[in-house]
């Protein structure tokens, strides 16, 4: 059994958000932890919870000692990825061609999902009130146009999203709606789905290559190369007989690729829902609560980029990290990401006394640099934030790919940063 195994098993049972989010709880029932019901009582009782909300879920653990006196390690990451969503009314026919009508979801890399098989795997909500997850299978592909008929598409062409982008799913069957054969995957009526959350998916599995096995390709790496190591460390710190007076939480996010604002995303009540309905179990007042959050830290986790061989310039030319040299420490002096000197030195203490190497990422100035769940957690909690991940190519395409010791090595400062 290779080494990745388990978690390219976790990127097939995860291929939305909201199957993100299930596959997690699946996994953390198996280990003793308990679903809260955010209706119910709080359950601040020492063990495991968890609760999910739509396409986020967020995970603790409670020591047999806590109290009003102990602190919040947290790690926060992202379960969404980027691609095309299906629209409301998902029938677009043109040119004896049924395709299915689709919008731009964050920042894919448009030509990179090209030529591909893709399925379409979400949530549907049912006339009964249900809710249902689902993945189709391959059902759509967006056709390159050839070369014969533009000479500029390895020169000048650009890829116009609303008239270049739209998927095929049948030809010269007038009468297929794209509804049914999401009704046919789901096993219901079309006329039971009231609505739906979908978005594509490159079916194509994971897979470790090189030439001594070094890399690893998949798609939605961006961040589920972070939700899976969080959820490891958690399980495993949970487990162990060290850990200090301080609740341990994995915070897993929706809608990072389009800003977070949402019930779900990190800008929205989720984490400081669970923060202060754990302290009020604990006893805590107001006063008491903030103390708490003083006492407390984040490490925010999300890809970084690793230097390419092909575009070197578009990076510093010191502070770059390289994939399969460790998890890298992102900092930026615009706060695109919240490290600052007193929260590198946490992150990088775990690197250390996990033995794990570790690497720095700043950005070229003439190069800005994207963002992440860290400023606006940090922000709107007051909570000490750290920005890490590990070193990708070709962030936000449909196949990303990264080192497949990074993946282990982060796994293990995270588990390091919870416990020590």
């Amino acid at each position: 059994m290779h080494a990745t195994d388990d978690f390219r098993s976790f990127i097939a049972h995860s291929p939305s958000s909201y199957h993100a989010a299930d596959t997690v709880a699946t996994e953390l029932e198996t280990v003793g932890f308990i679903r809260q019901d955010e209706t119910k009582t709080w359950d601040a009782t020492p063990g495991g919870h968890f609760l999910v909300r739509g396409g986020a879920i967020i995970a603790w653990w409670v020591p047999e000692d806590a109290s009003v006196d102990s602190g919040f390690r947290i790690i926060g990451s992202h379960t969404d990825s980027p691609g095309f969503k299906l629209k409301p009314k998902g029938d677009l026919p043109n040119a004896h061609f049924q395709q299915a009508g689709v919008e731009v979801y964050g920042g894919p890399i448009f030509n990179s999902w090209l030529d591909r098989e893709l399925s379409l795997a979400g949530r549907v909500v049912l006339a009964d009130g249900s809710v249902r997850l689902l993945n189709t299978g391959p059902i759509l592909r967006i056709p390159n146009l050839a070369i014969h008929l533009d000479r500029t598409l390895n020169s000048t062409f650009a890829l116009n999203p609303q008239h270049h982008l739209q998927p095929i799913f049948a030809v010269g069957d007038p009468h297929v709606s794209i509804m049914e054969v999401i009704a046919e995957a789901a096993d219901v009526e079309s006329a039971d789905i009231l609505s739906h959350d979908l978005i594509t998916v490159d079916v194509q599995e994971a897979e470790v290559f090189g030439a001594h096995g070094d890399f690893f390709a998949a798609g939605r790496l961006d961040n589920l190369s972070s939700v899976y190591p969080s959820l490891k460390a958690l399980i495993k710190a949970a487990s162990g007989e060290d850990n200090s007076s301080d609740i341990l939480i994995m915070a897993a996010f929706d809608h990072e690729e389009v800003g977070s604002n949402s019930p779900t995303g990190a800008a929205g009540p989720l984490l400081e829902d669970v923060l202060i309905r754990t302290a009020t179990a604990l006893g805590a007042d107001e006063e008491t609560r903030r103390q708490m959050f003083q006492r407390s830290s984040m490490v925010s986790a999300d890809a970084a980029h690793s230097i390419h061989p092909n575009f070197p310039q578009k990076h510093d030319p010191v502070n770059y990290p390289v994939i399969g040299r460790g998890p890298v420490l992102k900092v930026n002096a615009n706060q695109r990401y919240a490290s600052d000197a007193l929260s590198s030195g946490v992150w990088l203490r775990a690197c250390q006394m996990a033995g794990v190497p570790h690497q720095v990422f700043a950005g070229n100035n003439e190069v800005p640099c994207g963002s992440t769940i860290g400023p606006i957690s940090a922000t709107g909690l007051g909570i000490s934030t750290v920005d890490v991940g590990i070193p990708l190519l070709s962030m936000h395409s449909a196949r990303e790919m990264a080192g497949v010791k990074d993946l282990l090595w982060f796994e293990k400062a995270l588990e390091s940063y919870l416990v020590n």
